[in-house]
């Protein structure tokens, strides 16, 4: 048995698709352009919303807890450090609550599954 589609709706559903898949014209850039090449961004809300920390290297020691602000937490997070960043739920950096390990070559979290409170970031 053989099954034919006829192009015209193969070529109409495939159209359909890709038009789903634009973002609409005049739409603002997405969140994530706001973090730059060699930071580590950290957001107060999901989906990158919210108060926005930015840090990098020249003023973070490697390998060091840093606890956010007091009172501060994020949910999202950008890691373009180009090295290793551990988020905590601790502000100590304790590894008794729930803490993560993100790549440092350009990693999108639009939703941690703990409010972080504390980073560390590693030299390898």
């Amino acid at each position: 048995m053989r099954t034919t589609i006829a192009l015209p709706a193969l070529t109409t559903s495939l159209l359909a698709l890709a038009l789903l898949a634009t973002p609409a014209a005049g739409a603002a850039p997405p969140a994530l352009a706001d973090c730059g090449p060699g930071e580590l961004c950290l957001w107060r809300d999901a989906e990158f919303k919210g108060e926005r920390q930015t840090y990098d290297l020249t003023g973070t020691d490697i390998e060091s807890c840093v606890a956010l602000p007091k009172g501060t937490t994020a949910q999202a997070l950008a890691n373009r450090t180009g090295r290793p960043v551990t988020a905590y739920q601790s502000e100590h950096c304790a590894e008794t609550g729930e803490f993560q390990t993100y790549p440092g070559d350009g990693t999108w979290t639009p939703r941690s599954p703990y409010r972080v409170r504390a980073f560390k970031i590693w030299e390898h």
